[in-house]
């Protein structure tokens, strides 16, 4: 029996293991910058609404309660300007890595198949391409045109790693070219709500979709702009037809979202001062630290929004998370998005107030 595992690429961050250990050996400490996940507390309303649906002893729906789809629908068109949506057009998930590891699958992408991913890219995207058995094409949007065919376009703006914005045009030819091919979209929208220099704008925008979401579909994540990567709290939206197709595959494989996490989620969408209060946060801490990196002799590339500083030092991203490391300072290399990448660091915005001042402490000598 073939085993899947075996064309699976390695697990990123196993291959960082001993630049951590130099980065922790520093007198004053660690700096964690590596991975994207939030420091800071789950707000009031959240807990409180996740403890008042907590004696729930029965199995909750995969399809999520009402309440959720519709809080989904309204945070959708209040926050990014989307058109008004169906709840028949929302489907919770239990964290947005999981859905997008099993999307090419549950879609019936057959083997052989093209799915494309951006260049510069979220690993996941070319894992449920390989566990689908389906063919991984690197294509950013300047390169899909000399792509033929695909069964799956996924693009992701604001970017991870790169925090690069497309606009409306680039995404409305993305959409264009997928329907004249009958392939759907995946808009990885996880950090739409992290802008700072560029606004980012959801596949769902009738600027972009023209008011009609065939073949589109949106992934949002409670994890970055509500803190509660912990809860892992996420929902697909768009095309109704497609949901269903994907309810149908969820239910009967059991993927459900806890009740008292649905319950959570809908104060977490229903409420947007938190939202804003966590975006300051991060605004700020990129004040600080992004002039430090560029001090340091780093270029930032793109990274007008998001949770991440693209940076190079023109040499391999290996040597500069190493020089990083010396410094007590952890970041990803570039490599581990794709090829393009071999140059560049992604260093996260994820850090206490103390932790990202220490790191701009010593990236300033």
């Amino acid at each position: 029996m073939k085993r899947v595992s075996t064309a699976l690429p390695d697990f990123p961050w196993d291959t960082i293991a001993a630049v951590k250990r130099t980065a922790a050996a520093h007198p004053d400490g660690i700096v964690d910058l590596s991975v994207g996940t939030p420091v800071d507390p789950v707000d009031p309303v959240i807990r409180a609404a996740l403890a008042a649906a907590s004696d729930f002893p029965g199995y909750p729906t995969t399809v999520g309660t009402r309440e959720l789809r519709c809080a989904a629908t309204s945070a959708l068109t209040r926050r990014y300007s989307t058109a008004q949506l169906d709840d028949s057009a929302i489907l919770p998930v239990i964290g947005t890595k999981e859905a997008i590891a099993g999307l090419v699958s549950a879609l019936g992408v057959e083997p052989g198949e093209n799915v494309i991913i951006p260049q510069v890219a979220y690993p996941t995207y070319e894992v449920s391409a390989i566990l689908a058995g389906a063919t991984p094409i690197r294509a950013d949007a300047s390169g899909i045109a000399d792509v033929d065919s695909a069964a799956i376009v996924f693009v992701n703006s604001p970017s991870n790693p790169t925090g690069a914005v497309m606009d409306v045009d680039t995404l409305r030819r993305i959409v264009a070219w997928a329907r004249d091919r009958n392939a759907v979209v995946v808009s990885d929208e996880c950090y739409l709500g992290l802008a700072w220099e560029a606004e980012p704008v959801s596949v769902l925008d009738p600027r972009v979709s023209g008011g009609d979401h065939t073949g589109l579909l949106a992934v949002h994540s409670l994890s970055k702009v509500s803190n509660l990567a912990s809860y892992r709290a996420g929902f697909l939206a768009g095309d109704a037809e497609l949901i269903a197709e994907l309810l149908a595959v969820r239910k009967h494989s059991g993927f459900i979202v806890p009740f008292p996490i649905q319950a959570a989620m809908v104060a977490a969408l229903d409420d947007d001062r938190h939202v804003d209060e966590q975006a300051a946060r991060y605004r700020a801490r990129r004040d600080i630290l992004k002039p430090a990196v560029e001090a340091a002799g780093f270029t930032v590339d793109h990274s007008q929004a998001g949770l991440y500083l693209w940076s190079t030092r023109r040499e391999s991203g290996r040597d500069s998370i190493e020089w990083l490391a010396q410094r007590g300072i952890l970041a990803a290399p570039g490599d581990f998005y794709g090829p393009a990448g071999v140059n560049h660091v992604r260093i996260a915005l994820t850090a206490t107030d103390e932790r990202i001042e220490a790191a701009a402490r010593r990236l300033r000598g």
